[in-house]
């Protein structure tokens, strides 16, 4: 019988992508993580790890063995919450992370609203970047993530993780008070082809989308500024630099003279929310969904 604690270990090298990441994550050191892969090697009867210059790598074994050691994570998160009956009610702690937008637009108003219809959930939030949320839930560290779709996240089939759809979130244009487009309904950005155009820079996930949103309408906007933090996007914007591209959920400080003006085509960024394949069923997190996806429509009304 093999020791399912060393399976993990071989999970979290592959998860992580390197044996020195994967002890950092569990707390062991590079040497004692390959020592249990090692050992599960040896009580499997094949070779889990092989040289790959001055590191290693997982073998095909390693690889084959892995499909199998997601499947049999899934299945214990599920056989947890089936041997628990009493866990029909939504109790006990339930830990949540997203990042800061989806935190203070939706995760913040859904814990206070949670506390009402489930007292004796009791709900702890925390504010990460997206990649990391896919940390923690495999850590055990968090069951619920909200989370941006990204091409760097796990794919939708990620035998890790079940990510499912919560909201499309628009991007509208913003603009100064006095500009010219300010009153319009709506906007084809094509309008905006020779404006100055702030942006985020290439960490964050939103450049992307700015630019492909703008492609997409027909030009390459010229880029004057670049802001991490969407209130110094406003900032920027209110004092006449350029127009910019900015979600709907998030919250621009009304005192800045600016205006949000919705786009034609809709260009938006996908919100899903994520856990362990197998968790969804426990009931604190079957009623969190449930919040969020009652809450999802008023966060991206319209203007």
């Amino acid at each position: 019988m093999i020791d399912l604690r060393r399976l993990h270990v071989l999970r979290a090298v592959d998860h992580y992508g390197s044996v020195t990441a994967a002890a950092h994550a569990l707390h062991f050191t590079p040497s004692a993580a390959s020592q249990q892969i090692r050992q599960l090697g040896r009580e499997l009867g094949v070779t889990l790890l092989e040289p790959a210059g001055r590191k290693v790598r997982l073998t095909p074994s390693a690889l084959s063995l892995l499909a199998h050691a997601d499947a049999i994570h899934e299945r214990w998160e599920r056989a947890e919450i089936e041997l628990h009956s009493e866990w029909q009610e939504a109790a006990g702690l339930l830990r949540l992370s997203a990042f800061p937008t989806a935190l203070s637009s939706l995760l913040a108003p859904a814990c206070a609203r949670l506390r009402e219809r489930h007292p004796r959930l009791q709900v702890r939030l925390r504010e990460d970047p997206v990649h990391e949320t896919f940390n923690l839930l495999f850590e055990g560290v968090v069951e619920l993530g909200v989370v941006e779709m990204t091409p760097d996240n796990p794919t939708l089939g990620d035998p890790r993780f079940d990510q499912r759809p919560l909201l499309d979130d628009p991007f509208d244009l913003v603009v100064r008070a006095d500009h010219a487009v300010a009153g319009r309904d709506r906007i084809d950005l094509i309008e905006l082809a020779d404006e100055d155009w702030i942006v985020p820079p290439e960490v964050v996930p939103c450049r992307a989308q700015t630019l492909a949103a703008c492609t997409a309408a027909g030009f390459t906007p010229t880029i004057a500024h670049e802001a991490v933090e969407w209130f110094a996007t406003g900032a920027l914007v209110a004092n006449g630099l350029g127009v910019a591209l900015v979600p709907r959920m998030v919250h621009i400080p009304p005192h800045l003279p600016v205006v949000r003006v919705p786009c034609a085509g809709n260009p938006s960024r996908k919100l899903l929310t994520a856990t362990r394949r197998g968790a969804r069923g426990h009931p604190g997190v079957a009623a969190a969904v449930e919040m969020l996806e009652e809450l999802a429509p008023t966060a991206v009304a319209e203007p």
